[in-house]
């Protein structure tokens, strides 16, 4: 499967209806949320550090979706929190998926020490374990830690 991981400036760059139809219907409201901060201004992924990407097919057409927000839950400013990350059911198990979750935690080794996620999906708890992630519940917020290696 050929595709592109690109860094959204602005959402209206691409077209997300089908995943927030698609996550709607497996019972997820990540994409819909998305939309939602999005468009009233409270999530555009512009902090300091923070960024959008989405991952797109040859035609143009969005495959998945994914963020990286500070942390909330970290005083230090040094943690990240993996955000509204969606793949397609059809373009799962094809990589898109980790080439998403690599472009956005080489974004993150210039500006965090670490990226924190929560799940209660067994399938993406063995995703992220699959793509160096470790489980980490000693915080109620996190399910899952990345370690970034700083280059020294």
């Amino acid at each position: 499967m050929d595709y592109t991981v690109e860094r959204l400036r602005e959402l209206d760059e691409a077209d997300v209806e089908r995943l927030k139809v698609e996550s709607e219907r497996e019972g997820y409201r990540f994409v819909s949320r998305l939309v939602r901060e999005y468009g009233d201004g409270s999530n555009r992924f512009d902090g300091p550090g923070e960024a959008l990407f989405c991952v797109l097919n040859p035609e143009g057409h969005v495959l998945g979706i994914g963020g990286l927000n500070r942390s909330p839950y970290d005083p230090s400013g040094q943690a990240a929190r993996l955000r509204r990350f969606y793949v397609l059911s059809d373009a799962r198990r094809h990589g898109v998926g980790s080439s998403l979750l690599k472009a956005i935690t080489d974004h993150a080794a210039d500006h965090f020490e670490v990226i924190t996620v929560r799940t209660e999906s067994s399938k993406a708890d063995a995703f992220y374990r699959a793509n160096g992630f470790v489980c980490d519940d000693s915080e109620s917020e996190n399910t899952h830690i990345y370690h970034l290696k700083k280059e020294a």
